[in-house]
């Protein structure tokens, strides 16, 4: 299909095109985010299933998307903006705040979003991989964004000598795996501990980055 058939135009049932569209797209996603996040998974899920989910024609999917991997990737940046605005606001509260307690704020706030619907955690570390290589495109690049967010938190702790100053971008990038990797893993079911004690491993291991003891590895 070339594009996106065109939609009505014009208000009804005292909404705008506009406002109907967007009410179109929002249920979309809402059933998407069941299907794709629950059963059957977004590779068992046809436009004809999510449409029926979303109480909306076929049609007006193509009025919204050209595939359900347009879906997927809508969702995606969704579910990890509303991880990102949840990250931006603890921080915000905790600015002042010493670093071990800023960062066990930041990434409390941080996992509790992520983690409060199962099926966020699906969509944002499991049905995204290996779809396609735009999606894997879009998955690296909001990777890209979660490290640099990390690292100007970093870059604020060195300004308070907080932090040794150094790059820390290689550390930051490794530390984001270890977030992704113990949460699915946590979710799931294979780690045996609560969600705090969860976010506090994973606050020791940023402190480790930041303030390391011990004696510095040979030829640092």
């Amino acid at each position: 299909m070339a594009g996106r058939l065109k939609a009505p135009t014009g208000r009804y049932g005292g909404k705008s095109a506009e406002e109907r569209q967007a009410e179109r797209r929002r249920r979309f996603l809402d059933a998407a985010l069941q299907l794709f996040g629950d059963s059957p998974g977004y590779r068992g899920t046809t436009v004809a299933a999510l449409s029926e989910a979303a109480g909306l024609s076929t049609r007006q999917f193509y009025e919204e998307f050209r595939t359900l991997e347009d879906v997927l990737a809508a969702l995606h940046l969704e579910v990890n903006g509303w991880a990102e605005a949840a990250l931006l606001a603890a921080a915000a509260e905790s600015e002042n705040l010493p670093l071990a307690e800023r960062a066990t704020a930041i990434f409390r706030a941080y996992a509790g979003n992520v983690t409060a619907d199962p099926r966020r955690i699906r969509i944002t570390f499991v049905e995204i991989i290996g779809v396609s290589a735009p999606m894997e495109k879009q998955r690296l690049a909001r990777r890209a964004r979660w490290i640099d967010l990390v690292c100007a938190e970093v870059a604020a702790a060195v300004a308070r000598g907080e932090a040794a100053p150094r790059d820390y971008r290689l550390a930051v990038t490794a530390f984001i795996g270890s977030v992704n990797g113990l949460l699915h893993d946590w979710s799931a079911g294979w780690v045996d501990a609560t969600l705090d004690e969860v976010v506090d491993e994973l606050v020791r291991i940023l402190l480790g980055i930041l303030q390391p003891s011990g004696p510095p590895l040979a030829g640092a």
